[in-house]
């Protein structure tokens, strides 16, 4: 069976960003199983403009260059997992923007989240779970919540992420619903293509 192909997709573009931090950290968890082939997706990447397309690309095909090519991106991909803060009790712009970019590429596949901030970043991850879900991605259950005191020490260089036991736990549990589900859905889809072939 080939390895599940899994995006580590940074959600945010600011300069000072904190996010590369965990994305880089939870892509070498990811790498060390073994079972699955990871890469980071950054959306510095990607600077697609403030979506200004006819309609979703389930209806009509993007015109932009850049989201054509975000498109296919997504498309490589049998699962996500996105890392992302919380603005203002929500999703980065750029995040939402991206998400809106695609739509059958995203189908029928599941993401896990590593959320960072006061509340590790929890509404925001709510509001990616019921996006997601409109999609017609699969969010996971568990995922990474790097919160309270123990982000802010991240941040300031105190601690690092792999003094934080409970997230590395909490990690080692989203990866491995994560691997299970893309490989359940990536057979599903190969199932669904081949029924429609034939």
């Amino acid at each position: 069976m080939e390895k599940p192909m899994i995006a580590v997709v940074m959600s945010t573009t600011r300069t000072g960003r904190y996010g590369e931090a965990p994305a880089k950290w939870i892509h070498d968890i990811a790498i060390a199983r073994g079972d699955m082939a990871v890469e980071l997706v950054d959306l510095r990447d990607y600077p697609m403009p403030f979506f200004d397309e006819p309609s979703t690309n389930a209806w009509v095909p993007a015109k932009d260059e850049v989201a054509l090519r975000w498109q296919r991106k997504v498309a490589e991909c049998d699962g996500y997992i996105f890392v992302t803060s919380e603005y203002n009790r929500g999703l980065p712009g750029v995040f939402k923007n991206a998400l809106d970019y695609a739509y059958v590429e995203w189908n029928r596949k599941p993401f896990g989240c590593v959320g960072y901030g006061s509340v590790g970043a929890a509404r925001s991850i709510a509001q990616l779970q019921l996006i997601g879900i409109e999609l017609q991605l699969a969010p996971i259950r568990n995922g990474v919540n790097i919160q309270g005191s123990d982000f802010y020490a991240v941040l300031d260089g105190t601690k690092s992420l792999n003094d934080v036991p409970y997230i590395a736990k909490n990690a080692a549990t989203m990866l491995d619903e994560l691997y299970w589900w893309a490989n359940a859905l990536s057979a599903a889809r190969s199932a669904a293509r081949a029924g429609t072939a034939g």
